[in-house]
């Protein structure tokens, strides 16, 4: 049984990992993340607080379990924030990606770090693992920094890339477009809604596979993680309102330029994933699935 610590255990993949290696007992998990932990069931894995900030700290925990992998889910991801506090995001998504690789080839571990479709500029879409990026944000100019990090390593690396993640954890506590929409639409709000940039959104449990999938076959390189429909931002609200049956007349169609955002965001990413299914037999569901899959989860927590 191979042994994996995931970093950012309290965050939205972090916790569809630990539910996903809890429900089929196939790897051993140490979940870390900074506080307590906050997911429901405290047993069947060990939880360690640990900064991937403090070297001193991720060492100790890595050299103390020595995994077969870490999987690391921490990052600043908030497009607008990463632009304006550049230091802060800076820190997470580079710095500690640093750390981790320092402590991974001490260790000899596997290093699956976590990327995004932001690294590319939205021209050319959807893209090869090996297309060129050219990242339009600070957000993605760091995530690309952390992968040319690891491309330079002489550690295991992997390299997921993933877009739009959604999922529903216990407390409700991560939102995400699928939840913030619904949510405003249940009560009835308008809300203005991009029509001008394309997507191909991904389910968190797809993710978590993926990830524990990179792991088992300890795959090495870049590979494309994310859902396989792809759509306007538009067009995922609008499946939304379709599938909870509420008001499409809320939602009004509006320009990227018209919000003034502190970032700017790539008109059309999406991924090819034919690399992903061949080699580590990922698949994916398609966002129908995904929100039917979200609805079981929440009636789950209702009752």
């Amino acid at each position: 049984m191979k042994k994996v610590l995931v970093t950012g255990s309290n965050g939205l993949l972090g916790q569809k990992l630990t539910q996903r290696i809890l429900s089929k007992n196939d790897f051993e998990l140490i979940a870390t993340a900074k506080g307590e932990n906050r997911f429901t069931i405290k047993e069947g894995y060990t939880y360690e607080e640990m900064d991937i900030l403090d070297y001193e700290s991720l060492d100790n925990v890595i050299g103390k379990y020595l995994p077969n992998a870490v999987i690391n889910t921490a990052a600043m991801t908030n497009v607008d924030t990463c632009e304006t506090e550049r230091e802060a995001c800076w820190a997470l998504n580079v710095t500690a990606v640093q750390n981790l690789i320092k402590a991974c080839k001490k260790h000899d571990v596997q290093l699956i770090h976590l990327s995004t479709d932001f690294i590319f500029d939205g021209a050319n879409g959807p893209y090869l693992e090996d297309a060129e990026p050219n990242p339009v944000s600070f957000y993605g100019e760091s995530k690309l920094a952390a992968e040319t990090l690891l491309k330079n390593s002489d550690i295991k690396w992997t390299v997921l890339r993933t877009i739009i993640v959604y999922g529903i954890v216990n407390d409700m506590s991560r939102s995400n477009i699928v939840l913030w929409a619904k949510g405003a639409l249940e009560k009835g709000n308008p809300i203005n809604v991009v029509n001008d940039q394309w997507r191909m959104p991904t389910l968190a449990e797809d993710l978590a596979e993926i990830c524990l999938l990179a792991a088992q076959k300890e795959a090495q390189g870049v590979y494309n993680a994310s859902g396989k429909d792809m759509m306007s931002i538009m067009e995922l609200v609008e499946q939304v309102a379709e599938f909870y049956q509420l008001d499409k007349t809320l939602i009004n169609p509006i320009s990227s330029s018209s919000l003034n955002q502190a970032a700017k965001r790539p008109v059309k990413t999406g991924f090819i994933l034919d690399k992903s299914i061949k080699e580590l037999g990922y698949e994916p569901h398609s966002f129908r699935e995904g929100m039917a899959i979200m609805q079981k989860q929440v009636e789950l927590l209702g009752s």
